[in-house]
């Protein structure tokens, strides 16, 4: 019988910082995870290296489930961004593997298609609304048929989601960018170029806004119905998703969907969000909420509520994952939208293969397993540059919600 042999973590740095775990069996066999934590990957490098790879070795790979309970539950110490990416690698690993033993991509194990493709979203954004509206005119020219749009709040810097080069990627080197914040500046701005894109494209395609968290319920509550003209796909993190119940007030205010959750890592953190429909797309993702095993639970759980499903796919997630989420999201019924930004080309040096793009839908590989491989060799041009996300302060330089 097959059994793991070798688990090893890889920590490089092209473009941006990726945690890669990669599992062999004795068979030879070589799965991939990822276990990227954008802003603390080096703590789920550690907690991979020192605390499960010694668990690993000599057991079954083809025991997925199994193996997912005994790192959540044989820890004691459960749940947590660190733990629960941990886990996420471990898991996309050994299903990267079960495709691979089985000659399948892993879409088929999963059930296999329920849709043709995957549609995705990409970000439009700017310094200013003519800048924005030129970008989603550019984004549209390339088939999307779903962009995001932000725009720069006027004389108020660190505004979130505008690009500075090719590729939205909003952890800095060294120390962390402290940002200031305004969220009466936001409140009026933000509807306004969000009526400027549909004044200017239509409604022909979907439109999305990301508040990143920064509002209160009641903040949230009167954004929403002041941009319910613009019949936005959903307004993203409203507000901050600790306090599930928070999101009652903005449901009783405004009919502008809402979809959050790419900050929790477990089917607790959205139970009350889905089973009482305060959502109605839920953001987790493979990376963070331990793998294609978990995050599978939490959709099905949102399937039964209407909930869709709307996945996280920044920068932030290594080409794995986003192909990890691909195969997840072309197999579930209840799938609504996967975010996508592509990769720098660095990246793609050292990760091969994966989902192909094609008019604005992702496919997923039809090779077995997951469909990527990891290129040591190159990623040792990478090393490890340590990166922050920002933090943002108020005006009154109080440290408010990034």
């Amino acid at each position: 019988m097959s059994k793991i042999e070798r688990a090893e973590v890889f920590v490089a740095s092209p473009g941006r910082t990726f945690v890669t775990l990669r599992i062999t069996t004795s068979d030879g066999v070589v799965g991939l995870g990822d276990a990227t934590l954008n802003g603390r990957e080096l703590a789920v490098a550690s907690y991979l290296r020192d605390h499960l790879v010694p668990l690993l070795i000599g057991k079954d790979p083809a025991r997925i489930e199994d193996m997912w309970q005994y790192l959540y539950k044989g820890a004691y110490w459960r749940r947590g961004p660190v733990t629960m990416t941990a886990i996420s690698a471990v898991d996309t690993a050994l299903w990267d593997i079960k495709g691979k033993v089985a000659g399948l991509p892993v879409y088929q194990l999963l059930g296999g298609r329920s849709r043709d493709g995957v549609l995705v979203y990409s970000h439009a954004s700017g310094r200013d609304t003519a800048e924005l509206l030129d970008d989603v005119e550019r984004f549209l020219s390339l088939g999307y048929k779903a962009v995001r749009a932000q725009a720069a709040v006027p004389e108020v810097g660190g505004t979130y989601g505008v690009r500075k080069g090719k590729l939205y990627e909003p952890a800095a080197t060294a120390l962390p960018d402290e940002q200031p914040w305004d969220t009466e500046a936001y409140l009026n701005f933000a509807p306004t170029y969000l009526e400027a894109v549909r004044e200017r494209f239509g409604f022909g395609f979907h439109l999305l806004h990301d508040v990143h968290h920064r509002l209160t319920p009641l903040e949230a509550a009167r954004f929403g119905k002041a941009v319910e003209p613009c019949r936005l796909y959903w307004m993203e993190d409203p507000t901050p998703a600790e306090n599930q119940e928070a999101f009652r007030l903005i449901r009783q205010h405004t009919t502008t969907p809402i979809a959050t959750g790419e900050v929790l890592n477990s089917i607790w953190d959205v139970q009350t969000l889905i089973t009482e429909q305060l959502i109605d797309y839920v953001r987790t993702t493979v990376v963070h909420a331990g793998g294609l095993t978990h995050l599978r639970r939490i959709f099905d759980l949102a399937a039964l509520y209407g909930v869709r499903t709307g996945s996280h796919g920044a920068t932030d997630l290594s080409p794995v994952s986003m192909a990890a989420a691909v195969h997840l999201d072309v197999a579930v019924p209840n799938f609504g939208i996967q975010e996508y930004m592509g990769h720098a080309d660095e990246t793609l040096e050292v990760f091969r293969g994966g989902p192909t793009l094609a008019a604005g839908m992702l496919h997923p590989t039809e090779v077995p397993g997951l469909g990527v491989e990891y290129d040591e060799k190159a990623a040792e041009r990478y090393p490890y540059e340590a990166r922050y996300l920002p933090v943002a302060r108020r005006l009154d330089g109080s440290v408010h919600d990034w």
